[in-house]
């Protein structure tokens, strides 16, 4: 197949890699001049993947026309720049596309594949491939598996034989809302995970904070429409535990910042990938309030964010919310 990754990041060109090794025709679009140069030239991309070796078969290009008449395209760039760098393009037209990107659009409150269906780009068969699968990982070719998402049944299967290798296992759902708001919220809960990390808080309070956002990210998955069961699956727990403790989670890593001391201005400034939660944070909340859905600590997690509130008294309100069933 002729396969086209939009965003030459970590987790895009992880992802070209796994297609290419099943010999399918890859190409690789990035905006950045240096690292398609280095794809190219050295096989390289030391800028978001360092020490890590690219199939010389993928080809990368800066030119995002070069995608059409692609059988498949896969969108790997952050959920905020989907709409500018895809609207005013028919490289989509007649492709299949499959989402890997993970978090809602601030203001919209739209989910990727309600984002791509209104852009009227002549496709309206989208899939979405979600699970605990750090790019670093991948690359290196350690046992990862994931879900492939879609409503319709053909793209769900197709993206499972694209991407299924020895080392990476694919598995297939309908459960389109549910996937995409495992992957959303989870970097959410990341973050609250980091400020636990940066305050030196314990293992209590880490599985704590697991358990209990996992309940409320389900409680929004199933108010739009998903199925729970997803929560305990790949793109759910799955996600969630490798999200909230994994040294390559950028989104962790923005909170174990904060719990250190450091602004989040100052963090973002000196990041050279996107922490996805960050405006999810913000869109989440918004979506949540449309349906009457509690998001407590997606709530304080916006207040330490966005109004400066302290961490450690952010926990303690968490903690003495009325006491209720579980």
């Amino acid at each position: 197949m002729r396969i086209t990754v939009l965003g030459a990041g970590a987790w895009g060109t992880a992802l070209a890699a796994v297609a290419a090794e099943n010999e399918h025709e890859v190409t690789l679009w990035g905006r950045e001049p240096h690292v398609v140069d280095e794809i190219n030239n050295e096989h390289r991309n030391t800028l978001y993947l360092p020490n890590a070796d690219i199939p010389a078969s993928v080809h990368a290009t800066t030119v995002i026309e070069d995608a059409r008449g692609s059988d498949l395209v896969v969108i790997a760039v952050p959920t905020q720049h989907i709409r500018s760098i895809v609207q005013d393009s028919d490289v989509l037209r007649g492709a299949h596309v499959v989402n890997v990107a993970k978090g809602i659009e601030v203001g919209t409150h739209l989910r990727v594949s309600q984002i791509l269906e209104g852009l009227n780009s002549g496709n309206t068969s989208f899939g979405v491939l979600s699970g605990p699968s750090h790019a670093e990982e991948v690359i290196a070719r350690m046992p990862t598996t994931v879900v492939a998402a879609s409503t319709h049944a053909e793209i769900a299967l197709e993206t499972q034989r694209v991407f299924s290798t020895d080392v990476f296992r694919v598995y297939t759902s309908d459960d389109v809302v549910g996937v995409e708001i495992c992957g959303a919220l989870k970097n959410v809960i990341a973050i609250a995970a980091g400020i636990v990390d940066g305050l030196g808080l314990g293992d209590n309070t880490k599985a704590a904070l697991i358990t209990r956002g996992l309940a409320e990210i389900s409680r929004l998955g199933v108010a739009l429409g998903a199925d729970q069961q997803t929560f305990y699956g790949l793109a759910g727990l799955g996600d969630l535990i490798v999200t909230c403790a994994s040294r390559h989670s950028r989104n962790r890593f923005v909170g174990e910042e904060i719990g250190k001391g450091r602004t989040l201005q100052n963090i973002l400034t000196h990041m050279t990938s996107v922490a996805e939660g960050v405006p999810t944070t913000r869109a989440a909340l918004e979506l949540a309030k449309t349906l009457n859905v509690d998001l407590p600590i997606t709530s304080k997690v916006a207040a330490i964010l966005f109004e400066d509130e302290e961490p450690r008294s952010a926990i303690r309100n968490l903690m003495l919310r009325p006491v209720k069933a579980e």
